[in-house]
């Protein structure tokens, strides 16, 4: 079988040119001697898949992909358009899925990482009625603070408006951060409404003022930390290729931050999961207890913190 080549986003502006931001992933493979093909991102998000791998070679043999988050449903097409021309890509949409979304990994993590309940919500549906989220609430113990995000991301910059819930018991405030959480959301609400239940995590640092969610990463479930200070935990983000980590490094919020987790706990739960290329954000909890998952991701879709040497990693990915 040959060896993987990697599909990055085209530069909207230049579609025979990797997307800007990732364009550094693109020279680093280029000089490792790896092939790369370039998709059509937005045409994806709108649906035409086929249009989307247009530019990818027929017959080019397996793939794995680098760039922007796409909807699971969008993976799917995307799978079948590149199937319909001779290509593969190793990650499949039902890995995709369950690496995306919080529901697809969150029982294989259970116990590792922060308790949480869901809300399924039909793309037409503009929020939780207030029965459903009190039956969410209950589920995660009816008191204590928690976080709301959808299946994939929180809005962590709107930490007191659309992210923190100070009290569960306080329905009224929960069904408010709810409901602003899914109307900023808009459109790009996945899957549902998620709560989990917030944990003080070891402070590493102050948070950049404003700082933008990046378009590729997978958010932390809330903001680790000091409730709503702006402190952010000490959080590392592990890169894992078929069960073994190959690269451990900062989450990309703070790329100046040196962590070095305790992979024990978490090493058996990502074989478990399955899925072939995945990432772990990792914090240690404030009171000394070890440390907690705080998101899982798929790795094709996971950010990478700028300044992070990714030879190893993209070696691996074309050797795989």
């Amino acid at each position: 079988m040959p060896a993987p080549a990697i599909l990055f986003p085209a530069d909207p502006l230049n579609p025979k040119r990797p997307d800007p931001h990732f364009a550094w992933e693109a020279r680093t493979l280029r000089e490792l001697g790896g092939e790369q093909h370039l998709v059509d991102h937005d045409a994806l998000l709108a649906g035409d898949a086929a249009e989307a791998v247009r530019r990818v070679p027929r017959g080019c043999g397996p793939l794995w992909y680098r760039g922007w988050m796409i909807p699971s449903a969008r993976y799917a097409d995307f799978g079948r358009a590149l199937a319909e021309r001779g290509a593969t890509l190793l990650t499949t949409p039902a890995g995709y899925a369950a690496a995306h979304e919080l529901p697809g990994w969150y029982g294989v993590f259970e116990g590792a990482t922060p308790p949480s309940s869901w809300i399924p919500l039909p793309p037409a549906t503009a929020r939780p009625g207030p029965e459903q989220l009190a039956a969410a609430v209950e589920q995660l113990g009816g008191r204590g603070p928690a976080i709301v995000k959808d299946y994939v991301k929180s809005r962590k910059h709107e930490w007191n408006e659309a992210c923190y819930v100070p009290e569960l018991s306080d329905l009224a405030s929960v069904g408010q951060v709810v409901g602003r959480f899914v109307e900023l959301q808009g459109e790009f609400l996945a899957g549902g409404v998620v709560l989990r239940r917030f944990e003080e995590f070891a402070p590493g640092g102050l948070a950049p003022a404003g700082l933008p969610d990046a378009g590729a990463a997978q958010v932390p479930g809330g903001r680790p930390g000091n409730g709503g200070t702006g402190e952010r935990a000490a959080e590392a983000r592990v890169w894992w290729l078929d069960g073994e980590p190959v690269l451990v490094g900062p989450h990309p919020d703070t790329p100046g931050q040196a962590c070095e987790p305790d992979l024990s706990v978490v090493r058996p739960l990502v074989r478990r999961l399955g899925c072939r290329f995945v990432t772990t954000d990792l914090a240690s909890r404030a009171d000394g207890s070890g440390w907690r998952v705080v998101e899982v991701g798929d790795g094709q879709v996971s950010e990478l913190p700028r300044g992070i040497d990714v030879s190893g990693l993209l070696t691996s990915l074309i050797a795989a």
